[in-house]
């Protein structure tokens, strides 16, 4: 039976929530990291921020992969089978520990990639030593990611918001000291950087992995039958993960791209690209709480046989999480200096040149978080469809030949620089995030989903 709007949405938000605020947590530690880094200098702050940039997009793409544990978790219970619950799990941690290890590996040779794409001699060397030591956050990163996809399905997700938050502490502690030499810790510069976030996000992952021991402990659910049927039991868990990391791949890449033209551009527009960023994170990764939790009601839903309330849920995900940025925009449109001096010191020689350039930036930023909204929590809800292979040729079009078409025809092309570039961005998304909606709308309403094979 469908519950009413207000039961779903309350329903809703009790998942979304502490994902949410753990989001937040997640952007306050790149931010005061960015905020530590910063104070060394402008060159500093691009030097740590592409390679976070590049190095954390992968796990993205691995998380954007493993966030179907969720969904086929979410499914498994809605349909009554609880006893493949802790098997899609298990299964969802091997695969990303052969993935993980790969990912760990290109990061300890970003050179070769930041080279590649013709990023400035002295933001690579400055680079070297702290992407050296963030390789070894890739790992705990990616469990992390299945592991949360985990507690989304079980509706327990207090306790990822828990640990994120007291990691946000423990992060900016031993970044201060890391970086800087505070606390009694040895001064290291741009590599204890790096060096506290791998500490970090390995206190993070295995806090996680004991309280989800709890918790399967606590709900009885057994670990029999992962392993049987050999590696076909993987192909559900790969057949929608693939298209589902690609479209990620394309949504990140997109953002890669993004900085490795900044870069082009020059350590201004690099500098300013990452507090645009650091800003915009914080509307996306509130629609981003809220489009797990959309995505995995419509899979519970689609395990029930209740297409009309996996219609409802989606929806009203979309209508929540969209109503957020509306709200947030009006701060840096009315405040952009804020915004500046939050991640550079203005005696920076260049912090009058680089806050210009942020100052007309956020109010592109403007109209492209709101269409950044919609689309990841249409496509989460895709997701709890098992739509993933239409969403990745409309995310292929609308990210690539749509959006950074048009960003290369005004940046470069046209020669409006940064802020024609995110113009190209914004129009993307917003062809993007239409498409993806309608989509949604159209198989909902017709009772349509992908069945596992």
């Amino acid at each position: 039976m469908k519950p009413t709007r207000l039961a779903e949405a309350k329903t809703l938000l009790v998942i979304a929530l502490p994902l949410v605020f753990a989001y937040l947590a997640d952007v306050l530690m790149v931010v005061t990291a960015k905020m530590t880094v910063g104070q060394l200098g402008a060159l500093e702050l691009a030097a740590a921020g592409i390679s976070t940039d590049l190095s954390y997009q992968m796990c993205i793409v691995l998380m954007g992969f493993f966030s179907v544990v969720g969904v086929l978790v979410s499914e498994a219970i809605g349909a009554g089978r609880k006893g493949d619950a802790l098997p899609e799990l298990i299964r969802g941690l091997i695969l990303s520990s052969i993935l993980g290890v790969i990912v760990t590996a290109v990061v300890l040779n970003l050179d070769l990639v930041l080279n590649a794409f013709g990023q400035d001699a002295e933001v690579i060397r400055m680079s070297a030593p702290y992407y050296f030591n963030f390789a070894f956050a890739m790992l705990p990163i990616i469990w992390f990611g299945v592991l949360r996809s985990f507690a989304a399905a079980m509706m327990r997700t207090g306790f990822v918001m828990g640990i994120t938050i007291f990691t946000v502490v423990l992060n900016y502690i031993l970044m201060q000291g890391l970086v800087h030499g505070g606390y009694g810790l040895p001064a290291l510069g741009i590599s204890g950087a790096g060096l506290a976030w791998s500490i970090s996000m390995w206190f993070k992952c295995l806090c996680l992995a004991a309280y989800t021991l709890w918790l399967v402990r606590r709900q009885k659910l057994a670990a029999r039958g992962w392993s049987r049927g050999g590696a076909r039991a993987y192909f559900p868990l790969m057949r929608l993960g693939f298209p589902v990391a690609g479209v990620v791949a394309l949504e990140s890449g997109l953002f890669a791209a993004t900085a490795l033209l900044s870069g082009i551009m020059g350590p201004v527009e690099l500098a300013a690209y990452q507090m645009v960023m650091g800003w915009i994170a914080i509307p996306f990764v509130i629609s981003l709480g809220i489009s797990e939790a959309a995505m995995v009601r419509v899979a519970y839903y689609i395990g029930a046989d209740d297409p009309a309330a996996a219609r409802q849920s989606g929806n009203l995900g979309m209508v929540i999480g969209v109503a957020v940025p509306f709200v947030l925009v009006l701060i840096p449109v009315l405040a952009p200096g804020v915004v500046s001096r939050i991640f550079l010191d203005p005696s920076d020689p260049r912090y009058a040149e680089i806050a210009a350039l942020v100052a007309i930036l956020l109010i592109i930023a403007a109209v492209f978080q709101v269409f950044d909204s919609l689309q990841v929590i249409a496509s989460h809800a895709l997701r709890g469809l098992r739509d993933a292979t239409v969403p990745l040729v409309i995310a292929g079009f609308g990210y690539w030949i749509v959006g950074m078409g048009l960003a290369y025809l005004f940046g470069f092309t046209f020669g409006w620089g940064a802020p024609g570039m995110w113009a190209g961005l914004a129009i993307g998304l917003a062809f993007t995030a239409s498409l993806l909606a309608w989509r949604f709308e159209l198989l909902a309403k017709r009772g349509v989903y992908f069945p596992a094979q």
